[in-house]
């Protein structure tokens, strides 16, 4: 404060400007660190003044121009402006070789300013899709009176990140924060083709048509419904991903990952669908039976619980390894029984 100066006030000069008035020591009484061992220092409940000489020792050294503190802990912000590649990249980056770094006890590393709000952002608006998601599941099974069918229209919103993928590193694009837009907007806009394609379905089956035939006469049913709909949907967004215009370029990420999200999934949900709704109504109408067979057996809250249980094995995963590792195992002990005894 008294080389650097502290600033006291402010005042109006002659042509109306505000100025700062800043108070530090004379020229003179600022030359070398002598002028610093003879500042007066005030003795705390008295009215004594002591030259610091005689309370500190003086000494030359190097140390930071301003300490910085976050939270009561002393803080240095390491700041730079990304240019050529993405501020996700480069954050990256910059921490891989920070972490690669031996600190010594008591310091840490975190991170602050955009990449911390970026960070942020991205969390809430994860937590934004997957309650979109559970949301959407459950006003299907109000309206489809089915906790399985819904199922089905969900495996459409996985496909349509495969053309999101591809439709980003085609135009060398990023997943920014407008890109993670047009991925939720995606959650809602793509499930409408499975939604079109399976409600025609289970109306022919409500009227008695077997399965199988009903999604092949829906699939030719609704097939032109679908395609109008995405390719006037591409078509609307083509504007958008060109980048004309002021801020056409902030908004571009977005409409180029709906436009790959909505041409994979509208070709892949005529395709996976309904194959996948049929397996999944096939592995229900056994799930069905083995639950009716064993309520037989046993006592009705237990058949239940086994059979929701191996239900949430088959949807894991678990009970498919498990069938494969039974098999192998079966083969090698045929294999192994099948050798000759050794001779004597």
């Amino acid at each position: 404060m008294a080389f650097a100066g502290v600033e006291v006030g402010d005042w109006i000069d002659p042509t109306g400007q505000a100025r700062d008035v800043s108070v530090r020591l004379h020229p003179d009484d600022r030359v070398d660190a002598g002028n610093i061992e003879r500042l007066p220092i005030a003795v705390s409940g008295t009215n004594l003044m002591v030259p610091l000489e005689q309370i500190a020792t003086v000494t030359m050294g190097k140390g930071p121009s301003q300490i910085q503190h976050n939270d009561g802990k002393r803080t240095i912000t390491v700041g730079a402006n990304a240019q050529g590649r993405s501020p996700g990249e480069v954050t990256a980056d910059a921490l891989r070789i920070a972490r690669a770094m031996d600190y010594p006890p008591g310091y840490g590393l975190e991170l602050a300013g955009a990449s911390r709000d970026q960070q942020e952002v991205f969390r809430e608006m994860g937590i934004a899709l997957v309650t979109g998601i559970a949301l959407m599941y459950f006003v299907l099974v109000v309206q489809f009176g089915s906790f399985t069918a819904p199922l089905a229209v969900m495996m459409s919103l996985p496909l349509s990140l495969i053309g999101v993928v591809v439709a980003l590193l085609l135009t060398k694009g990023t997943l920014n924060l407008m890109s993670f837009i047009g991925v939720i907007m995606l959650m809602g806009l793509v499930a409408k083709n499975a939604i079109l394609l399976l409600d025609a379905s289970r109306v022919l089956e409500a009227e008695g048509t077997p399965r199988e035939e009903a999604l092949m006469a829906a699939g030719r049913k609704r097939f032109r419904p679908i395609l109008m709909t995405s390719f006037a949907l591409v078509a609307g967004m083509v504007p958008v991903a060109v980048g004309v215009g002021e801020g056409g370029e902030f908004y571009r990420p977005m409409a180029v990952a709906i436009i790959g999200g909505v041409i994979t999934s509208t070709l892949l949900t005529l395709l996976v669908i309904p194959s996948f709704y049929d397996s999944i109504e096939i592995a229900r109408d056994r799930a069905i039976a083995k639950f009716r067979g064993r309520a037989a057996r046993w006592p009705v809250a237990l058949a239940f619980v086994v059979t929701l249980f191996e239900g949430l094995l088959a949807l894991t995963g678990v009970r498919m390894v498990w069938r494969a590792l039974a098999r192998l195992l079966g083969r090698l002990r045929r294999i192994g029984g099948g050798r000759p005894a050794p001779a004597a």
